[in-house]
């Protein structure tokens, strides 16, 4: 007798192979079987007509404060995530010394959008060092494990405390010691180590954050701390500017060490290395000995602009100051008054100094590249469909035709501005990166961007458009998986998860591929200290199960969190005999 049986499902089993059907044996958090005659299960899953897959494993994310007070762990988790990679991008909460709290919680805020007062709440700050995190992270059980990197910004303030500023510079004493901390946390458990070197990156208080002046010396030496361990994913958000020469750099450190280094891949108007130049230079030095991966997203990397958001096309707007420190009832009773909209949609705006004024006045204006997200919107959207097009239509000024979607649902329409990832006003350069060995599906940052991004739905969409839905060329069932699932898996060296075969980690999904779809986005106010954040159902997911329980039943959480920390790579118990 089995602990839990999946009868009859199509298996796609993350290798790539072509799908088949079969049944799957489970016990205590291990698949013992999978075939027919498997014997009896003490819970059974009926997934005939559904497909069967390993747990999604998602790299790129940004749950470090909501980890350690979340059990769900959502919105990744309804969307069949079961292994989440966090710490990216530099920025994180350990090593922490105590006065250096507030500080830490400014740079993650301003980078990653997460309110800074949830933060505050939420977190009990019961460690300092990054062993001491890892060990904090223990103490909540969770739907989803999660793994860690070291962040560049903690352990440059750790190091460098009230020195680091934007440009400081640190010793060869204080390169040293950063690289013992990195080694450190790496031997405590870490999965690697992340810097940023992007001016969108920024505190809350406008200040840049601590990777983006550092050298290529600074970089690799701490790269090394990894290094001295053996394992370690080394990743990186960076404007590539040309005269850093970037890839030199990581490919020397790829080479010396023998480990990964894995960049944020994405195509930009304002990137000064196009992303077709950062692939083909990646591929010269993977030619030449390295191992460098490039973590693509799915679709545009946009603003969801709302009234309740963090942007949205009027913020700069003197009438939208004026109420700008009301509640939200206050708000929504001022704007539908015409006068205000009046005003709204004629002024113009006040733009603050900032050396990203092209963004923002893009957020405001662009009305090209901004899209109303109805209830089944395309996240391919066309031309025809922006709300410049449409606006022609109705006979009304663009600004005029914003104003109304955003004052749709009493005040809580959405619009879509894919800011990145859609230079061409399609996705049709993200088909080659699909089909190669380079490149792995990333940067849904869930857990982060709180008031306007929920790509944390990555791996639905990759099945709900990529797979089925998508007019232009789509991927295949199984070659999707094997992205999504293993290949992100063995980038972190989690040999033990991404695929469904007997002595592997029981981390699987039954889909309903054909009522499979992403539901619409809606602003809540569920975080600690009531903070804010986007999030986004399905409806498809028939179960999920993490280490062999079953954690979502259609989308309901069942109560039960076998969900735990990830302390280095994992091995897969490649001599567990079926039953």
């Amino acid at each position: 007798m089995h602990d839990l049986v999946i009868r009859g499902g199509t298996i796609v089993d993350g290798t790539g192979g072509a799908p088949f059907v079969a049944d799957i044996a489970i016990d205590g958090d291990r698949i013992t079987a999978i075939g027919g005659n498997i014997g009896n299960g003490t819970q059974e899953l009926n997934a005939q007509g559904k497909i069967v897959t390993p747990g999604f494993v998602d790299v790129h994310t940004h749950y470090d404060g909501q980890a350690t007070w979340d059990q769900e762990m959502a919105p990744s988790s309804w969307h069949g995530v079961t292994t989440v990679v966090m710490g990216n991008c530099g920025v994180g909460f350990a090593p922490a010394r105590p006065d250096r709290h507030e500080w830490l919680i400014s740079l993650m805020e301003g980078v990653e959008d997460i309110p800074g007062t949830a933060l505050a709440e939420g977190m009990k700050w019961d460690w300092e060092s990054f062993p001491e995190y890892m060990d904090a992270l223990e103490r909540l059980p969770r739907t989803v494990d999660v793994a860690c990197h070291v962040p560049h910004g903690a352990v440059r303030a750790y190091v460098l405390g009230d020195r680091e500023k934007p440009g400081a510079i640190p010793t060869d004493e204080d390169i040293a010691e950063m690289s013992r901390i990195v080694e450190e946390g790496v031997r405590a458990g870490a999965l690697g180590f992340s810097t940023s070197r992007t001016v969108l990156h920024k505190s809350i208080d406008g200040e840049l954050v601590p990777g983006t002046t550092a050298t290529a010396e600074e970089l690799v030496a701490i790269g090394r701390g990894m290094g001295r361990v053996g394992y370690g994913v080394f990743e990186m958000a960076s404007d590539m500017k040309r005269e850093w020469n970037e890839f030199q750099w990581m490919g020397d450190l790829s080479r010396e060490t023998g480990l990964p280094v894995t960049f944020a891949a994405l195509q930009s108007n304002v990137k000064e290395l196009p992303l077709e130049e950062q692939i083909s230079e990646m591929r010269a030095q993977n030619d030449n000995g390295a191992n460098i991966v490039a973590q693509i997203a799915l679709r545009g990397n946009g603003v969801v602009m709302a009234w309740q958001g963090t942007v949205h096309p009027f913020l700069y707007k003197p009438a939208w100051r004026e109420l700008a420190h009301l509640d939200w009832a206050q708000k929504l009773e001022r704007l539908r008054d015409p006068e205000v909209r009046r005003r709204m949609t004629s002024e113009a705006s006040i733009w603050p100094k900032s050396d990203i004024l092209e963004f923002l006045q893009s957020v405001a204006e662009g009305w090209p590249m901004q899209f109303e997200m109805d209830p089944d919107f395309n996240y391919e959207p066309t031309a025809e469909e922006s709300v410049a097009s449409r606006s022609v239509k109705t006979g009304v000024t663009p600004a005029e035709y914003a104003y109304d979607l955003l004052m749709k649902d009493d005040g809580k329409g959405f619009i879509y501005f894919p800011i990145l990832n859609y230079r061409d006003g399609n996705l049709d350069f993200l088909e080659d990166l699909q089909a190669a060995d380079d490149t792995v599906n990333s940067l849904s940052d869930g857990g982060a961007h709180c008031g306007t991004i929920c790509d944390a739905a990555s791996p639905t969409f990759m099945l709900q458009h990529w797979v089925r839905d998508r007019k232009k060329a789509r991927i295949s069932l199984e070659v999707a998986v094997k992205r999504q699932c293993r290949d992100t898996a063995l980038l972190y060296g989690l040999e033990d998860r991404g695929l469904l075969a007997a002595g592997y980690l029981a981390d699987l999904n039954v889909i309903d591929m054909d009522g499979l779809k992403l539901g619409k986005p809606w602003m809540a106010f569920d975080l600690p200290a009531g903070g804010k954040r986007l999030l986004q159902k399905a409806d498809g997911y028939v179960a999920t199960i993490k280490s062999g329980q079953v954690t979502f039943r259609d989308g309901a959480l069942q109560g039960v969190f076998p969900g735990g920390v990830i302390r280095g790579p994992q091995r897969a118990d490649y001599a567990l005999a079926a039953e």
